[in-house]
């Protein structure tokens, strides 16, 4: 499994009453959002088992139902086990308008939720004392999402994100993030990736981690309000 984001806060025990279906959406979740890479290996099922608080054969219900989906496959051997082979969709602008159609009413929801769990984390990560481990992930993260194409800058962008929650060290915080991601990934997945909107991300990135860095929660709290703000407009421009 490759490095990432931990993924104790998507994979923490469910419900018993519903164990089956929130198994479902949380390994959906992970899956979706990148934080295991199309090609890259669950973690084992006695582990996936423990952090889900379920039994090994309702993980393996759950498991049989994404690989049926096309959502993960299964290798047995020494180097086996459960493997993610979802890849996100072609951009579709025409699958953008369905989904806002369908979700429209909740967008400005999402957009404002996102917004305000994403600024508390990077306002929070800032006033943190300075931290030589915390300093080299954020900028291990940043080096990756600035690095990246097109085909896989919507998933590392995704952990740059998630990774200023999770240096928090608050597992909540993290959670809300990881909720607010997953609310806006169907249209964050069905518009295209334009290099100068990459560009003009990158930028802002860099801005975010210079900010926090420095140990500015204000300037922190200023460069990820922009930056969420380009992506409220972009999505709201695709409406138009």
């Amino acid at each position: 499994m490759g490095a990432g984001v931990d993924l104790g806060a998507v994979l923490r025990p469910v419900r018993q009453g519903n164990a089956f279906e929130e198994t479902v959406e949380r390994l959906l979740t992970v899956i979706k959002l990148g934080m295991i890479a199309p090609g890259e290996r669950f973690p084992a099922e006695r582990e996936l088992a423990v952090q889900l608080g379920i039994s090994r054969l309702t993980l393996r219900e759950a498991l049989r139902e994404l690989q049926e989906a096309g959502y993960v496959s299964s290798r047995r051997g020494r180097f086996g086990g459960t493997f993610v082979t979802y890849t996100p969709p072609a951009p579709d602008r025409d699958e953008f308008r369905r989904l806002a159609r369908e979700d429209g009413a909740k967008l400005a929801d999402a957009l404002t939720f996102r917004l305000a769990v994403e600024n508390g984390a990077a306002e929070i990560l800032a006033g943190l004392p300075a931290d030589e481990q915390a300093r080299e992930t954020l900028l291990a993260r940043l080096a990756e999402v600035n690095a990246a194409g097109p085909a896989d800058y919507r998933r590392l962008d995704t952990l740059f994100h998630l990774a200023i929650a999770e240096l928090t060290g608050s597992s909540l915080l993290l959670a809300a993030c990881t909720d607010a991601r997953m609310r806006l990934v169907g249209l964050l997945d069905a518009i295209p990736m334009l290099q100068r909107n990459i560009d003009h991300s990158n930028v802002q990135h860099a801005a975010m981690v210079t900010a926090i860095l420095a140990g500015d929660a204000q300037q922190a709290r200023a460069a990820v309000t922009e930056h969420l703000s380009g992506t409220a407009s972009l999505l709201r421009g695709f409406l138009g």
